[in-house]
């Protein structure tokens, strides 16, 4: 098993740097990352109750979509977009993150890129389950704006499933659209709201529809 996860992440990481390379305008000279950031909170075990940062493939949803395994590499680096919402989150904790929080972004940093990794940032990350009466998740709209509009590739929050919502229902919308959903992401607070690269390395065990990940921020 370990074998296996040490060439996943080796893997990605050198398909990573190279479509990183690739992410500079023509003309524009070679530099070096500013930072690396691991937003990988550990979990203790493979159990799907493991509080670690997880992965969600599309095959939760319907058994004909992508496995964990099956997730193009393409797939997994990506222009990464933090939303901020903490700010919301501490005067109600079930806060639903609004196509207005989406549209303020755009404001400051432009249009989300076609391809995106869209996290919010809540401020509502623990490594305890107990973490989950209360969470903050996306609403339908934005969700269904974030997919069908800016045509992201993963979806993600720095918390856990809340037990009082419904995010299962939001989720599944993003799996029915082949679209990969992210819980329980560490240390947003450490890369901007726009301009890194995110590296998304889940654990290829075959036929998994969900399990650990490892995720990376490039900064640029």
């Amino acid at each position: 098993m370990t074998r296996i996860r040490t060439f996943v992440i080796a893997y990605v990481l050198a398909l990573a740097l190279f479509l990183f390379a690739q992410h500079r305008p023509e003309g524009a000279q070679v530099s070096s990352l500013r930072g690396v950031v691991d937003l990988t909170r550990a979990g203790e075990t493979l159990s799907a109750r493991d509080v670690g940062t997880r992965i969600d493939a599309p095959a939760r949803y319907a058994k004909s979509l992508w496995t964990v395994d099956q997730i193009p590499a393409e797939r997994l680096i990506a222009p990464l977009v933090v939303l901020d919402v903490s700010q919301k989150t501490q005067q109600n904790p079930d806060y639903q993150i609004s196509v207005d929080d989406v549209a303020r972004w755009e404001r400051a940093n432009g249009q989300i890129p076609l391809g995106s990794v869209v996290i919010a940032r809540t401020g509502q990350h623990s490594n305890s389950e107990k973490a989950t009466a209360a969470s903050s998740a996306f609403s339908a709209d934005t969700e269904a704006f974030l997919v069908e509009g800016r045509a992201v590739t993963g979806l993600g929050t720095d918390n856990l499933e809340s037990r009082r919502l419904n995010h299962d229902a939001v989720d599944k919308y993003a799996l029915s659209h082949s679209v990969y959903v992210l819980k329980n992401v560490a240390s947003l607070e450490r890369v901007p709201a726009s301009g890194a690269v995110v590296m998304v390395a889940p654990a290829k065990l075959r036929g998994n529809t969900h399990g650990p990940v490892r995720l990376i921020a490039l900064l640029r």
